[in-house]
């Protein structure tokens, strides 16, 4: 059941659908303002703990978050840190500090997802990609959410280039955009096991290592458990014209059978994600990439292979060890039969003013060839 703010508003009683894609609770009371407001009063309202619903210009106020951003980063700072787990500790605080105080500030949606804010731009396709159908209610969400949504809606418009699957992947709100084509390009060499021509992708996401190995020449069974993901993934199988090689299946991990071939491109930090987009990056307990290893054996046909895509990024962040790592592999029974490495390529791992410089730098993604000890 869908949760309501309520609110008052000219003296009246307002309601609307409270629209968290974190799952956090309605806020207890909301004020409304606008223009009249100066930044510097509402910065202190939403330090305060307060929640503001604009009632005023769309431009005026997508300036006013960018105004907003600035003073949080400078405000707040990651605390001193003496190792890279403590580090990464502190960032996590501090991002989550930063974005608790910006998601106070808040913009109403219509039934049909228009925004009744003078000179809004048009959201209404960008919220039926991220939400569904209109159900006929009025909405309110943080105004940095609907951004996401809107940024979402024309990453899925253009598209991500990817030269490995001779097109581009259209990712959708929710689902990770394959934005770094290191680990895309490791899969795309990687050498096939021998007479290998089917394989598991196990949690698709986006579709693109399935469209790569059916590129490949493979048949591919791909698996998800996030509606999202299965659409998402579905949807770009059919524009890249691979419906007749790759067959998308709701379940957790693996498929039903055995493959000569088992791909798995598991999150790859160990944590508790804040937010259901965050479970692409943060795998709570090692679950699914323990998962993975842990089943191999049983979906391996004989003499296949397992690959793994994994970041070293976790062991520069003292958040799991190599030998933490090589004695999972042992334990499922599995021997490591080659690897191949590649180097970040994106932003921050040049970036020095990066807080997680030091282990960003350092990263390796890897492509662990696994078989049957």
């Amino acid at each position: 059941m869908a949760s309501l703010l309520e609110w008052s508003e000219q003296g009246r009683r307002r309601q609307a659908r409270w629209r968290s894609e974190a799952g956090l609770p309605a806020p207890a009371a909301v004020d409304v303002v606008d223009e009249a407001i100066s930044a510097d009063t509402l910065w202190s309202r939403l330090l305060a703990g307060e929640y503001l619903l604009w009632r005023g210009d769309w431009p005026n106020v997508r300036r006013l978050l960018q105004t907003l951003t600035q003073r949080a980063e400078r405000h707040f700072r990651d605390a001193p840190a003496t190792t890279a787990g403590n580090a990464f500790a502190a960032h996590r605080v501090t991002q989550g500090r930063r974005a608790a105080l910006l998601a106070r500030l808040l913009v109403p949606v219509g039934p049909d997802y228009k925004l009744p804010l003078r000179r809004a731009q048009d959201v209404r396709q960008a919220c039926r990609e991220a939400w569904g159908k209109p159900d006929g209610s009025n909405s309110v969400v943080a105004l940095r959410e609907l951004l996401a949504v809107i940024s979402a809606h024309e990453w899925r418009k253009k598209g991500v280039p990817v030269p490995a699957v001779g097109g581009s992947i259209h990712p959708h709100y929710g689902v990770f955009s394959p934005v770094r084509g290191e680990y895309v390009d490791l899969v795309a060499r990687a050498p096939l096991p021998p007479g290998c021509d089917q394989a598991f992708d196990i949690g698709t996401g986006s579709g693109v290592l399935a469209a790569v190995l059916a590129r490949r020449g493979l048949n591919v069974v791909a698996t998800d458990m996030a509606p999202r993901a299965l659409a998402c993934a579905t949807e770009n199988i059919e524009k890249l014209g691979l419906t007749a090689q790759v067959q998308i299946v709701e379940a957790d991990l693996f498929p039903a059978g055995r493959a000569p071939l088992v791909v798995c491109n598991p999150p790859w930090l160990p944590g508790q994600p804040t937010s259901p987009v965050e479970y692409a990056v943060y795998d709570p307990d090692s679950r699914m990439l323990r998962g993975f290893l842990d089943g191999l054996t049983t979906h391996l046909a004989p003499g296949g292979e397992g690959w793994l895509i994994l970041s070293d990024l976790a062991e520069h962040l003292g958040l799991r060890s190599r030998d933490e790592l090589a004695q999972w592999i042992a334990a499922a029974g599995l021997r490591v039969v080659g690897r191949l490495d590649t180097r970040p390529v994106h932003g921050k791992a040049n970036d020095r003013n990066d807080p997680l410089h030091a282990a960003r730098a350092a990263e390796i993604t890897s492509l662990w060839r696994l078989a049957a000890a």
